[in-house]
C-alpha cells in the first residue's frame, strides 16, 4: 500500500532551466517523507497516522537519520500550482532500518518524473547508537510494504 503526499512547489525551486532543481527535488522527498512518517498532533502533521510511529518533538527517545539516498531523474519537472504528487512504500524492512521508496508525480499524473529510494537508520537518541525496529513499528509498517522501487538506469 502506498502513500500519497502531496508537496507544494516553490518558485525558488526553480533553477537556470526553469525546472525543478535536483537539490530542491531532495527537499520535496524529505517534506514528504517526514509528513508521513513522523507522528505530530499539528495542523498539517502526519498524513498517514499508521506509518507516523516516529515522534517529531525535540528531545524524543529516537532520531531517524539518512543513510543514503538514491535518486533516478526521468523527466524535467516544471513550475506547476499543483501539489506534486510523492508517492511513498516501504521498500525493505531490515532490523535497525529501512528503505523508503518514493515516485514523483506532476500535474498529468501519467508516468513519474522521479523515483528514489531513501535509506533510513533509527537511532537510540540517548546511546547515538542505531536500534531495532520495534515489533509494533513493524507491524505497523508492514501493510506499506511493497517491492523497492525498480531503477532503470543501473550499471
Amino acid at each position: 500500500m502506498r502513500v500519497q503526499a502531496p508537496v507544494q512547489l516553490r518558485w525558488g525551486d526553480l533553477d537556470a532551466y526553469n525546472h525543478v532543481n535536483n537539490v530542491e527535488l531532495m527537499r520535496v522527498l524529505e517534506e514528504a517523507r517526514v509528513r508521513v512518517f513522523w507522528r505530530s498532533d499539528d495542523e498539517g502533521g502526519a498524513i498517514d497516522q499508521g506509518m507516523a510511529l516516529i515522534e517529531a518533538e525535540p528531545g524524543s527517545e529516537t532520531l531517524t537519520l539518512v543513510a543514503r539516498h538514491e535518486v533516478e531523474y526521468l523527466a524535467p519537472i516544471a513550475y506547476q500550482r499543483e501539489p506534486l504528487d510523492i508517492q511513498l512504500w516501504i521498500g525493505r524492512l531490515g532490523g535497525a532500518s529501512l528503505d523508503v521508496s518514493y515516485e514523483v508525480y506532476t500535474h498529468d499524473g501519467a508516468t513519474p518524473a522521479a523515483r528514489a529510494a531513501s535509506t533510513i537508520v533509527l537511532v537510540d537518541a540517548a546511546t547515538g547508537a542505531p536500534r531495532r525496529i520495534r515489533a509494533e513499528e513493524r507491524q505497523a509498517w508492514e501493510r506499506y510494504l511493497e517491492p523497492p522501487v525498480a531503477f532503470s538506469g543501473r550499471r
